[in-house]
């Protein structure tokens, strides 16, 4: 049996009934089953469009009700009652809060997840500093933005496994956006969730605070592109790709 990816995308507006809800896809991966992944596993992807940037916050779930988020960018209270009944219809246990990477535009929800499900975010260390420099991001985009973020409950290093119900995400280090950034990669569901490391036709910035342009085209070589060419990239970010169209036709790669 094959393992199916449902992805059903929704955008965030300040006025609700104006959210638009496009039509759902199932994609059969390519990918091999793993072994300690179950034949009949069924992830389902959930995709929010978040804030004024706007950003791409991810929703996965299994048939056993256990769920993550990653990179939870719900700004407005609308945006965090949208994600907070998505996870309440569906009956769904949050388990863990991934963070791709921490600036500001990503961890916008990181205080109301900790809130109203006692969760830490978990990120890469080398980004720590960054939740001290919210505030301060923000008024350099021309806003201001007091919350306090909840500290790090889990540092995440390269080569972590995370579970929830029968999923298995790997986390890869791959710095170059900023130092503490990490993709988190599905291989039974062939499928991976870049953060802003790899988009659709281009890559992420590199000259915010701890950015290497070099490094992160690097890592990108031989941490993504050596992996099958079949796999689905879901990015921060704008639409979906993949690794073999990002290999033949992304600019900064030819």
């Amino acid at each position: 049996m094959k393992t199916l990816i449902v992805i059903q995308r929704s955008k965030a507006t300040k006025d609700l009934e104006n959210t638009k809800v496009d039509a759902t896809e199932i994609l059969p991966p390519s990918g091999r089953l793993n072994d300690k992944m179950q034949e009949d596993t069924i992830m389902k992807i959930k995709k929010f469009e978040f804030n004024m940037f706007p950003v791409n916050s991810y929703v996965l779930s299994d048939d056993s009700g256990e769920a993550v988020v990653i990179d939870p960018g719900c700004f407005y209270p609308e945006e965090k009652q949208m994600l907070k009944d998505y996870l309440s219809d569906n009956g769904l246990t949050l388990k863990h809060v991934l963070c791709t990477h921490l600036h500001l535009d990503h961890i916008f929800g990181n205080p109301f997840l900790f809130q109203e499900y006692g969760l830490r975010p978990e990120g890469g260390q080398q980004d720590e500093f960054w939740l001290d420099q919210a505030s301060a991001m923000a008024r350099s985009f021309g806003f201001l933005y007091e919350e306090k973020q909840p500290a790090l409950g889990r540092y995440i290093c390269e080569g972590d496994i995370i579970t929830f119900g029968n999923i298995r995400l790997k986390a890869l280090h791959v710095p170059g956006h900023s130092p503490g950034s990490y993709v988190f990669h599905c291989e039974e569901a062939a499928c991976l969730f870049a953060g802003d490391v790899l988009f659709y036709g281009s890559i992420g910035r590199a000259d915010l605070k701890g950015g290497n342009f070099d490094e992160l085209c690097e890592g990108i070589r031989t941490q993504l592109f050596t992996l099958p060419e079949a796999t689905r990239v879901y990015p921060g970010h704008g639409p979906s790709t993949s690794i073999g169209y990002e290999k033949k036709n992304n600019p900064f790669f030819r």
